[in-house]
């Protein structure tokens, strides 16, 4: 039930050690926390020791949380130290995402859907390269979904949905893997997996769609190829066999009777001109 505004920090860095920062389902509508975001250092820092996985908590103490991850309410009974997530939805924030949001190289999961969020989505977000999940949905996002998306290999979770979002849905990778739900709610966004397709570019079409396409205005060039083939092994196959059937036993007696026949025929029209030459 909190409300009202996120004053900025006075402390240098606050929270430096802060690993999961979450206010959703409240009702503040302050500008986007920005300067708080900014200095969550533990965020930016990938842990690269080697070694057992750790868990917070110390003494036999272990902490517990409820966290939103990839779309449903998940407790952790156990947190590892190397979890981190950022969690402002449903609430009333306004402004943009500013574009040091990549400096959270460390971020698994990234939340700020139902919110009033405006403006276009950071190239800066392909430095995200640990995030596993991405909710942005109901916003006012705009323009277009930038290509650099693309780079988060580790992202198994998209929602963009309900915003005012243009233009193709960018195409490989993981984005391949994501279904209508995930694009839904923009009117203008077209491309795979929506069933918008985007005019004058092949390059927003799946593959299989553009095969189809040809297909048909080529006048069914693939079916056309299967029947030529059929043709083409069948006369193959009619040749070989008649010779297999000539060339057998059971037909070497038609074989004799057609040639005595043209002999007879042969002989006779001989005689028959020699008649005709001596009249």
């Amino acid at each position: 039930m909190f409300h009202g505004f996120v004053n900025s920090p006075r402390a240098t860095w606050p929270f430096s050690e802060l690993r999961i920062f979450d206010l959703s389902n409240n009702n503040l509508s302050s500008p986007l926390p920005i300067r708080h975001i900014m200095k969550l250092t533990a965020m930016m820092n990938r842990d690269k020791k080697q070694g057992k996985l750790q868990y917070m908590g110390r003494n036999g103490y272990q902490d517990s949380v409820m966290v939103t991850m990839k779309g449903l309410e998940i407790q952790l009974v156990k947190i590892l130290t190397i979890f981190t997530s950022i969690d402002l939805s449903r609430n009333d924030f306004a402004g943009e995402l500013p574009m040091g949001i990549g400096n959270l190289k460390s971020l698994k999961g990234l939340n700020f859907s139902h919110n009033n969020l405006a403006g276009y989505i950071p190239p800066s977000t392909r430095n995200l390269i640990e995030l596993e999940w991405l909710d942005l949905s109901s916003n006012k996002f705009s323009r277009r979904i930038p290509q650099e998306l693309l780079d988060l290999i580790s992202l198994e979770f998209l929602n963009l949905s309900k915003n005012q979002l243009i233009g193709p849905i960018p195409l490989g990778r993981q984005f391949n893997t994501f279904n209508s739900d995930s694009f839904v709610g923009n009117p203008r966004l077209c491309g795979f997996p929506l069933l918008e397709t985007c005019a004058n570019s092949s390059r927003e079409i799946p593959p299989v769609t553009i095969l189809q396409e040809n297909d048909k205005e080529h006048g069914g060039w693939f079916e056309w190829r299967a029947i030529l083939m059929g043709y083409g092994c069948g006369m193959v196959a009619g040749v070989s066999l008649g010779y297999i059937i000539l060339g057998s036993r059971k037909f070497e007696w038609l074989i004799e009777l057609l040639e005595r026949k043209g002999a007879h025929m042969r002989k006779k029209w001989r005689g028959n001109a020699r008649t005709s030459y001596q009249r």
